[in-house]
């Protein structure tokens, strides 16, 4: 996985460079080059292209007078726009003005020359603390936004990231101006995953700078990528029969709510579980079996039509016996008999057994005062900030403020992985090792996604997954089928059961990436 890092570990990631002989003269000729190539790859032939560059004081600025000087010898028509740069001393200044790039600074207004201009890479300031945007800057940037908006075909690049959003928090001042795309360098930083300040960051890439993998081993935060899910992936071995690829448990499903219990049932088999039982009221199997009709069914005592009796746990977990990972609670309801069948199942599941609790499951969990400390099992937590909220105690704004440390917290304290589910969805495991998901798609805000994720994850936990692995993969299945379904009818009126075909494919197009050797882009 590619490492997220704060501000203050990137900087002493590049104070070990040059310890190591890797000066920052080579990682900004790097730098610069990256940025430089995603501009041509991303408008085609730059021959003829205007590019302004807004050059910072700092590092960041010094990268963008590299880019500066790439582009202009592959053909791009290019100014730069000095901000408090010294002139004396500066090697990459002296470089673009031999070559005659026109310079101008904060003497001058801005606004013609992006008025006439292709593309705008923000260079102003890089990664560091927020710092108020005052003065010349805010006037900069704020004249560029000007621009954009009567514009809207100027490409706005942002190096590292786009200035004025703070690498760690992910704040932002006001004067931040959004990018069409953001190009990090070396490692992502935290603050490009925070909304509502991802939504500045545009389309993110990742520059590789040459700093070595090994100086960011440490960092237990990490962004989940398609060569990590590739590489985690069960193997499906040709002479395979039903029970290689385990056998799944679902324990889901009331009268209000039938729907929760197909989807986590399908989630489970898509990712190829090699056998899946659903434990429902009784009332309920015929009309699941209409649909379901590859799944196995174990009919649950009910309480009253389509509500699960506080005795069916018994039933249920003799059920369990022969099998490998129980998924409990999507749809179950919030009936005192419900809650007391969830927890009466949860609390005597054997040592070590593996289980995935979501929905119904978590909101029985949230009325029982140290509940953690009741589980013998080991498995994934699947909260939705509310439902988070409900379990932790914290309220939802504080959750969403600080959704890894609060995922990383509460997976340590209950010693269970935990899957916070939202824009980038945080995986974090007991031991503190922590994922992002790469992907935020409105379309995936809608009734039965989650049922879908706790299925697919549970699934793989049944092919012999590690609970925090399966939630990574998961996660990241789930998200690119919702890309695919988006790509397709966009991100309005995305249906749970849209993602449900798509997941075989996004692992057929893992898989056949594997084997043919295809690199797989640093782009988010």
């Amino acid at each position: 996985m590619i490492k997220v890092v704060t501000a203050e570990q990137m900087g002493d990631i590049d104070r070990r460079c040059a310890d190591m002989g890797l000066p920052t003269r080579v990682l900004m000729e790097n730098a610069g080059r990256a940025v430089a190539q995603r501009v041509r790859k991303t408008v085609g032939s730059v021959i003829g292209r205007r590019v302004v560059l807004l050059v910072g004081p700092g590092n960041n600025g010094g990268d963008g007078l590299v880019a500066a000087r790439y582009l202009h010898d592959w053909g791009a028509k290019v100014h730069i726009y000095l901000y408090h740069r010294k002139r004396e001393g500066d090697e990459n200044l002296r470089l673009v003005l031999e070559r005659g790039i026109p310079c101008s600074d904060e003497t001058s207004s801005i606004e013609p020359v992006v008025h006439s201009a292709d593309v705008v890479i923000d260079a102003l300031f890089g990664t560091g603390k927020l710092r108020p945007l005052e003065g010349g800057a805010k006037g900069i940037l704020q004249q560029v936004r000007a621009v954009r908006e009567s514009s809207p075909r100027l490409l706005i690049v942002a190096l590292d990231l786009p200035s004025g959003l703070d690498a760690d928090s992910g704040a932002i001042d006001p004067a931040c101006l959004p990018a069409d795309i953001t190009v990090t360098l070396g490692f992502p930083k935290l603050g490009l995953f925070s909304f509502p300040c991802a939504e500045r960051v545009g389309r993110l890439a990742i520059a590789d700078i040459s700093i070595p993998p090994s100086l960011a081993e440490a960092i237990p935060i990490e962004l989940i990528t398609p060569e990590d899910v590739a590489s985690l992936l069960p193997p499906r071995p040709a002479d395979a029969n039903k029970g290689t690829f385990g056998r799944v448990l679902v324990a889901a499903g009331s009268l209000n709510y039938i729907g929760a219990a197909y989807l986590a049932c399908q989630g489970a088999m898509r990712v190829g579980a090699g056998l899946v039982t659903l434990a429902t009221p009784k009332s309920l199997q015929p009309i699941l079996a209409t649909k379901l009709t590859e799944v196995t069914y174990a009919p649950l005592p009910e309480a009253e039509p389509g509500l699960v009796h506080p005795e069916a746990a018994q039933v249920l977990l003799e059920w369990l016996k022969g099998y490998n990972v129980l998924l409990l609670g999507c749809g179950l309801g919030q009936s005192p008999q419900a809650v007391e069948f969830i927890k009466s199942s949860l609390f005597s599941l054997p040592q070590g057994k593996l289980f995935l609790l979501d929905a119904d499951g978590l909101n029985a969990l949230s009325k029982t005062p140290d509940w953690w400390q009741m589980l013998k099992g080991q498995g994934v937590l699947t909260p939705h900030p509310g439902e988070m909220s409900r379990l932790s105690g914290l309220a939802i704004p504080q959750i969403q403020g600080e959704r890894i440390g609060v995922s990383r917290e509460y997976a340590a304290k209950w010693q269970q992985t935990v899957v916070l589910k939202g824009a980038h969805t945080v995986v974090s495991s007991p031991e503190g090792r922590t994922a992002l998901s790469p992907i935020a798609n409105a379309g995936l805000a809608s009734a039965g996604t989650g049922d879908v994720l706790s299925g697919a994850i549970a699934g793989l936990m049944a092919q012999g997954l590690s609970p925090f692995a399966a939630a990574v993969c998961g996660v990241y299945l789930h998200a690119a089928a919702g890309e695919l379904v988006k790509g397709e009818l966009g991100d309005a009126g995305m249906l749970a059961t849209d993602l449900l075909p798509k997941l075989p494919l996004v692992l057929k197009g893992l898989k056949e990436a594997c084997v043919k050797g295809v690199a797989f882009p640093l782009e988010i």
